[in-house]
């Protein structure tokens, strides 16, 4: 039983193994059959490929003539049937040779051997043209894969191009131009049309955009004449065709004038294509297309930042050539709108600074995009581009054009200083009742007008140049304000606004245009930054002599306008507060303002008092700085040149006061062992102070300092510091660290000081300048005046003055070498070929008799000097003189003197405001003041004999160099302290010397006993003044004649006798 199972089994398998086996040979045999179906069909299709080719080959030849033609028909089906098989990479050279058949057969007149005559034909006509287009965007193709560079496809370049132009228009269908043929040309024409129509849908201008932008894009300009020319004809005739539709002109802009420098190598390499762009208007028309926001919107979004700025620079260039008709018809509004809108919409990928989504460009500075590779090239080509928008001739038309319209009305009249208002209150009262009567009278602008408007938006176009191209700004700068009296007529207009420049109408528009967005505004932001720049690069001799354009009352009126609206506009709370460092109108005018009162603090030019606002109350602004006003605190942070200069320095001594307070720094905090004494040998004072002083921390240098000296004979000196040993050893160490001899400090050739730049001689020379710095420092922080006159440009340096905006070394070289100062004044102002006098930008130093080359720039030493840059050499000649010889020096001394004293604090003075700080009032010495002040000891006293011959000795006697002499015999100074005599520590002192000096503490019963037995002694004629300068104190002899006195005296100060001279 169960072996008949297993059988069936078996069977059954076999069964299935066999229907199995005979399924795959018969799929086996059909494979076989579709194998051998589609080898067949392929060999076939070979077969017929082949033959085509050979046909194609056959008839269509590589050098055809014209006689040479067959009947166009016949060549159409055979090129009809090599379409069908066409294979891009096979058939490139069979499609050069076909593209050289059709333009020969278009030379043909009959309609039998021209390619056109096949559309003649019903039969073929529609075909035809299909067929024609399909050739046209097969020729876009190929033109897609060649590279202009490579000389190879020069001629297939040429060849293609060629057959677009020629299937494009009619004008070199030979056929066409006999008389039979001439109805059909406009129909032809419309087939052109049809055509370019066809090729614009399919992305023609985005073929023609990469052929330019290989070609152009490049150092060395890889497309010729013929070329160039074909590609703009070709992409004009759309246009043309189309009436500059508007749709058309967009893609225009965006496909083909985007492309970097594009006009300016048509006006170069095919000049005619210019003269086509001008005829067709096509600059009137894009600017209409422009002008609409939604269209600029869709421009710009669909170009993006990088050629969006290279489409502004063409559209600049191509309205610079065509300026005659176009900037006098459409400069305003259309191409002013149309440039400032461009201008901001590339300021939006413009950002303040570097980060990791940020990239540097050289036009815009830190740019939200990366820049095309291609663009790198290019990129100066595109700066000369847009330099002609700040170029004379543009200028003219546009600004200069429209503020000569609002200045029509308006003589040049010499300008007189407008005065300040009077303190009397009658007075102010009577002024600006005239004033009004006379303002009424006043023809003036409006803000608001037409020609103020049109002067305005002008201005805003400008003043967004500035903020968008940031890496131009100076060029910018420098076309405004040396384009004839570009600059001058701005003043006029803003002259021609009112009294101060229109002060009441700027600041009424301010305060319903809090955020400054008026187009009004642009007007002094553009003049602040040109007038900025004109000033800061103005010689002395330009400026103060030859006066022209501008005189100097001209930046009187100015710097009272600039006053006078910021003080208004922050006072009345017209800036905000917090952001006012940032508001561009407040930064432009602020900027401009401080420029002139450096320039005024340097050589003045300005009246007494002309920077104080008269009608501000000191006492009141003092009282809202306590209260902490915001407005105050940004006016003295800003502007502290209005407050009295003598106010000021009582602001500074209250700052250290409070500072003392708040440290537990004040004399009683110190009384305990808190102070810190150190011990100083007479015969090495420098060397123990820096060893004792130097690691001391700034906190510990700010407190009380006692002194022990050493005698000679090594023994302790009586006393330490009453109050005057360390002024002694604070005015001993400076005097000595501040002596030429010692190398560390140079003398101008008027006898001021600033760091020597061979001071690394010294051993620990930068240590040495922190050690000085922290010691005059710490004479400012305790009032401590001392006779050291230091060069303008270094204090300068101390003050932090030289990182404000647009300081100028150059400005302030006189105060460290008048002579370079005149031969750098003389290059600039050289007529002939500054190459002539063969000069480098390199200096060479005699180092201890080694000559030492230093390179302004780098390879400096062998780029020479020229017109061109004669302008950045004596700006960097100065800068390397007054800053990069001596910066290791000056930054180790500001180090050592910023520890002390607060940089804040400093802002509250000009530079020669800061010499007078540390050195004293620069003013007569006030003799009353000083005599109101004094005290006296040992029998001396305010109606004493000799006291009152002194005093008048002094008055009547002495000349003025006199009196400074005796201040400094006295008290170390020859000027007087800032505040008075009244704030000098220790007071001033006069001693009779025939009491000891440790015998007598002031004008007691005693002191006049004495005083009276003295009277009686005999005359001490031999016997010469003296002085202690630490204790600011005369010690006199008890002279029996006023002669003697009067001539003892005068001997003492002369000689400079100090200490104990008998």
């Amino acid at each position: 039983m169960f072996k008949t199972e297993s059988q069936k089994g078996t069977f059954l398998e076999q069964t299935k193994a066999a229907r199995e086996e005979r399924a795959l040979e018969k799929k086996k045999d059909c494979s076989a059959r579709c194998i051998q179906a589609y080898v067949r069909g392929w060999l076939e299709r070979k077969r017929f490929c082949i033959k085509i080719l050979e046909n194609f080959d056959k008839d269509i030849k590589d050098d055809i003539k014209v006689t040479d033609l067959k009947p166009a028909l016949q060549q159409y089906r055979i090129i009809c049937r090599f379409l069908m098989i066409w294979k891009k990479e096979r058939d490139k050279e069979r499609f050069e040779k076909l593209c050289r058949y059709l333009v020969t057969s278009l030379e043909a007149e009959t309609a039998r051997f021209s390619y056109i005559g096949v559309a003649l034909s019903k039969e073929h006509a529609i075909s035809w043209i299909s067929h024609i287009k399909n050739i046209m965007w097969k020729c876009c193709e190929y033109l897609d894969d060649l590279r202009p560079e490579v000389v190879s496809n020069t001629k297939s370049i040429l060849l293609l191009l060629h057959t677009l132009v020629a299937f494009t228009a009619i004008n070199t269908w030979a056929l066409l131009r006999t008389a039979s043929m001439a109805p059909l040309r406009a129909g032809m024409s419309q087939l052109c049309a049809n055509i370019m129509g066809h090729l614009c849908m399919r992305g023609f201008h985005l073929t023609l955009k990469t052929l330019l932008l290989r070609g152009l894009s490049r150092a060395k300009i890889c497309l010729k004449h013929v070329s160039l020319s074909a590609i703009m004809t070709l992409a004009t005739r759309p246009l043309i065709s189309a009436g500059l539709t508007e749709k058309l002109v967009s893609m225009f802009l965006i496909h083909i004038f985007s492309v970097p420098v594009l006009v300016q190598h048509l006006q170069q390499l095919a000049p005619e294509c210019i003269a086509v762009l001008e005829n067709c208007s096509f600059l009137q028309r894009s600017l209409e297309v422009l002008s609409s926001e939604q269209d600029l919107r869709i421009v710009f979004n669909t170009l993006e930042g990088n050629y969006a700025l290279c489409l502004l620079a063409n559209l600049i260039q191509l309205a610079y050539i065509l300026r005659d008709p176009v900037l006098i018809d459409l400069g305003f509004p259309t191409f002013t709108i149309v440039i400032t809108r461009l201008l901001e919409s590339c300021q939006h990928y413009v950002v303040l600074k570097q980060s990791n989504l940020s990239h540097w460009h050289p036009v815009l500075g830190w740019f939200a995009q990366p820049m095309d590779a291609g663009l790198q090239d290019a990129i100066s080509n595109v700066k000369d581009q847009l330099y002609l928008l700040w170029s004379q001739p543009v200028v003219t038309s546009l600004l200069g054009s429209a503020l000569t319209t609002a200045l029509e009305q308006f003589p040049n009249i010499p300008l007189e200083p407008t005065p300040q208002p009077s303190s009397n209150i009658l007075i102010r009262a009577l002024e600006a009742r005239t004033n009004r009567a006379n303002a009424a009278r006043q023809l003036k602008n409006k803000l608001g007008s037409n020609e103020c408007t049109q002067v305005a938006m002008i201005c805003t176009l400008y003043h967004t140049a500035l903020n968008t191209l940031t890496q131009l700004k100076l060029d910018i700068l420098t076309g405004l304000c040396y384009q004839e009296s570009i600059l001058h007529q701005m003043w006029r207009f803003l002259l021609s606004l009112g009294p101060n420049c229109g002060l009441k109408q700027y600041l009424e528009l301010l305060i319903v245009n809090t955020k400054w967005t008026a187009p009004e505004f642009s007007v002094l932001i553009l003049f602040a930054d040109c007038m900025t720049h004109y000033v800061t690069i103005l010689d002395d001799i330009e400026m103060y002599e030859q006066q022209q354009p501008f005189t100097l009352n001209d930046y009187i009126v100015m710097s009272t306008f600039l006053n006078l609206f910021l003080y208004k506009g922050i006072l009345n709370n017209l800036f905000d507060i917090k952001s006012a460092t940032t508001n561009g109108l407040f930064h432009s005018l602020h900027t401009l303002l401080m420029v002139l009162y450096r320039r005024d603090s340097r050589r003045t030019f300005t009246a007494p008092c002309h920077w104080l606002i008269r009608e501000m109350r000191i006492s009141a602004f003092m009282n809202d700085l306590d209260k902490g006003k915001k407005q105050t605190q940004l006016l003295l942070q800003k502007m502290p040149h209005i407050i009295p200069h003598e106010e000021r320095v009582q602001l500074f001594r209250k700052y250290v006061t409070n500072e003392k307070t708040v440290l537990g720094l004040t004399e009683s905090a110190c009384a305990a062992a808190t102070s810190t004494l150190i011990t100083i040998h007479r015969s090495r004072i420098v060397e123990d102070g820096y060893r004792q002083l130097a690691l001391l921390p700034a906190q510990a240098l700010k407190g009380v300092i006692r002194v022990r000296f050493i005698n000679e004979q090594g023994l302790d000196e009586a006393g330490i510091d009453q109050d005057g040993v360390f002024k002694e050893f604070l005015e001993e160490t400076i005097k000595r660290v501040f002596d030429p001899s010692l190398n560390l400090f140079r003398a101008t050739a008027e006898e001021r000081l600033y760091p020597s730049p061979v001071s690394f001689l010294q051993d620990n020379h930068l240590q040495l300048f922190e050690f000085i710095g922290r010691m005059l420092g710490k004479a400012v922080y305790e009032g401590i005046v001392v006779d050291v006159p230091f060069a303008l440009f270094f204090l300068s340096q101390v003050a932090g003055q030289t990182q404000q905006a647009l300081y100028s070394y150059m400005d302030e070289l006189p105060s460290l070498d008048n002579d370079l100062y005149r031969s750098l004044t003389y290059i600039k102002r050289y007529e002939g070929d500054v190459s002539d006098l063969d000069l480098f930008f390199s200096v060479d130093e005699d180092v201890l008799g080694r000559l030492v080359t230093y390179e302004l720039i780098t390879g400096g030493k062998v780029i020479p000097v020229t017109n061109q840059n004669k302008i950045n050499y004596i700006h960097l000649m100065a800068h390397f003189r007054m800053h990069t010889q001596i910066k290791n020096q000056t930054a180790a001394f500001i180090q050592g003197f910023r520890s002390i004293i607060n940089l804040d604090w400093l802002a509250l003075f000009s530079t020669p405001e800061l010499q007078r700080l540390i050195s004293g009032d620069n003013v007569p010495l006030d003799l009353v003041d000083l005599r109101r002040h004094s005290q006296y000891y040992g029998g001396f006293h305010d109606s004493h004999r000799v006291i009152i011959w002194l005093w008048d000795i002094l008055l009547k006697d002495f000349t003025e160099n006199e009196r400074k002499l005796f201040l400094k015999f006295v008290t170390s100074c020859s000027k007087p302290p800032l505040l008075g005599f009244a704030h000098l520590e220790p007071p001033f002192s006069i001693r009779c010397v025939e009491v000891g000096d440790d015998e007598d503490t002031g004008d007691t019963i005693g002191s006049v006993i004495r005083g009276f037995f003295t009277i009686r002694k005999k005359d001490p004629q031999h016997r010469l003044p003296t002085s202690s300068t630490c204790f600011n104190l005369l010690k006199l002899p008890n002279y029996q004649r006023k002669s003697t006195l009067r001539e003892k005296l005068r001997y003492a100060i002369s000689s400079n006798t100090g200490f104990e001279l008998s």
